[in-house]
């Protein structure tokens, strides 16, 4: 079945490889089980880049997009562990986007991710859409298991630490995700549906491809 989450929020960061291990340990031990335990979310992925920049990325999903505008969710971001306080000042070429799921085909995850950065065209957003919906299609593609685009909310999606009265051109960009097998097929998917001519509705920011490091469910978490 597609995916039963509403809501995303999609971060991705670089790391200076001084910082690195404490960075993934940070991940690892406390910052996803922190925030899959808040109420809403249901899932989160950790990747690191096969090809793409930034070099990490994470996938949290909830159960819509008001989860990502929550107390409970406002209450983590306006009070960090010192570890994350720490950590978060590290971040490097920050892309943070809170986004609802408005096209999901297939079922599954993959083990291997594509993504594919758009800024759709002021008011050409319903066709750009109509145009992504046949691209979506996972079937006809080997390896390719589901396919979903999310569009970002601009009021939501600024880094945490801008200044609110900054603006951000691209707070309103979509992110196509392409679950694979593995990066070869990611690779194809890409050539095939997203490379060539712009679209005349959105134009393409950028494309990448990651490699699954690990999830971590709600349901996996002892909560009381």
């Amino acid at each position: 079945m597609p995916l039963a989450a509403k809501g995303m929020l999609l971060t991705s960061m670089d790391i200076d490889p001084s910082d690195e291990a404490e960075f993934n340990r940070w991940y690892d031990r406390e910052h996803l089980e922190e925030r899959v335990a808040i109420e809403g979310f249901l899932e989160a992925r950790r990747y690191v880049a096969h090809q793409g920049s930034p070099k990490y990325l994470c996938l949290y999903s909830t159960a819509s997009i008001d989860v990502l505008d929550s107390p409970a969710y406002r209450a983590k971001l306006a009070n960090p562990t010192d570890w994350s306080k720490k950590t978060m000042a590290r971040f490097k070429n920050m892309i943070r986007a809170v986004a609802r799921i408005t096209i999901s085909r297939g079922q599954g995850r993959g083990a291997a991710l594509g993504i594919i950065r758009l800024r759709p065209s002021a008011g050409l957003e319903s066709g750009l859409r109509t145009a992504l919906r046949e691209r979506l299609d996972p079937v006809p593609l080997d390896g390719i298991i589901s396919m979903h685009l999310i569009e970002s909310d601009p009021m939501l999606s600024r880094p945490i630490t801008d200044d609110p009265a900054t603006l951000n051109p691209g707070a309103g960009d979509w992110f196509v995700l392409i679950d694979g097998a593995h990066v070869n097929a990611i690779s194809a998917a890409i050539a095939a549906r997203f490379t060539g001519s712009a679209f005349e509705s959105g134009i393409k920011i950028s494309a990448g491809s990651y490699n699954l490091m690990w999830d971590l469910a709600r349901n996996d978490l002892q909560l009381s």
